[in-house]
């Protein structure tokens, strides 16, 4: 019995990175991949249920001892959020997002859970202001993965020219993320977003993306391609598996290009271990989308992964909003 559905490639896009981060979430910042292997030989590897246990011993930050299996990550929530202003906007708002970042997850919002650094310094940020106050570049100096978080939405939802895109991009990084690598490392990845949607193989997609890396980051994304089977502990330990982008997407770009469908995709990022929820965003958009453009709407996203996302009916009803 086939048990995927068919799918529109932007709405396999933005589930596919919402149900990659919330599948990931029980091993998120576990940084040793023997343990991962242990863990896996005797029970989930998917929608596993944060437990401290797991991460006695062994390098990691277990930093989700609220959460259940089936939710949301920062990340996860940072990507709806910007999913569900798109579907109440008709568009792009800076100023109305920041009030909806800053009402979600500052002091008593309905986010409830670790707080990133560059979150956390946004928020500072925005906390004593009105809205009309509101900086343009709200965000950190920093080059974490929070960058990432919104593209999916972003890149799904737009129908306009490329430098309209990549305006919308820059700017809403900026929100979080003021750092150059930041920037340069969310352009790339919704340029190749972007070619995945309008019809690109995947390698295309990805390597074509790398005209707007930047100097810094352009190399170790070409070293990501050039890697010629799928190995995601060796990319890892290659790249590193921590926060920053100059990490984590070229892990991403590398399993992008080799994984053969969407559940091979995932496991192999949370079997590299680290920020995996992080990766886990653009990940997830990349190779869903690419999956239901290239084989007529068929999404490889399991049935039951989408079943175990907790907000999949909110995130569903924003998509109808778009």
């Amino acid at each position: 019995m086939n048990t995927h559905i068919l799918i529109n490639p932007d709405v396999a896009a933005i589930f596919g990175a919402l149900i990659a981060d919330a599948a990931s979430l029980g091993l998120h910042w576990l940084y040793d991949p023997a343990r991962i292997a242990d863990i896996e030989k005797n029970g989930a590897l998917v929608f596993r249920q944060p437990n401290a246990t797991d991460y006695a011993g062994v390098s990691g930050f277990f930093a989700h001892d609220n959460k259940q299996a089936g939710e949301s990550s920062g990340y996860g929530e940072v990507c709806l959020l910007m999913l569900k202003h798109i579907a109440k906007h008709s568009g792009f708002d800076r100023a109305a997002y920041q009030l909806e970042f800053r009402t979600h997850f500052g002091p008593g919002g309905e986010y409830v859970g670790y707080i990133d650094s560059p979150t956390g310094q946004t928020l500072r940020v925005l906390l004593p202001l009105d809205i009309a106050s509101f900086p343009e570049v709200s965000g950190a100096d920093d080059d974490q993965m929070p960058a990432l978080a919104a593209i999916p939405a972003l890149v799904a939802a737009h129908h306009g020219s490329y430098d309209a895109l990549m305006q919308r991009v820059k700017e809403a990084v900026r929100i979080t993320n003021n750092n150059e690598i930041a920037v340069s490392a969310a352009c790339c990845a919704a340029t190749a977003l972007q070619g995945i949607l309008s019809g690109k193989p995947m390698t295309q997609a990805l390597t074509d993306a790398l005209a707007v890396a930047g100097d810094v980051l352009k190399p170790t994304l070409e070293q990501a391609l050039s890697m010629e089977m799928l190995d995601s502990l060796s990319a890892a330990k290659s790249f590193g598996s921590a926060c920053h982008v100059m990490e984590g997407l070229p892990l991403v770009f590398h399993i992008a290009r080799h994984a053969p469908d969407y559940t091979t995709a995932i496991k192999a990022n949370i079997r590299a271990g680290g920020d995996s929820c992080g990766r886990a965003i653009m990940l997830g958009a990349l190779v869903a989308a690419h999956q239901a453009k290239q084989q007529n709407l068929v999404s490889s996203i399991p049935l039951s992964w989408l079943a175990r996302y907790r907000k999949l009916a909110i995130a569903a009803e924003a998509c109808e909003g778009i």
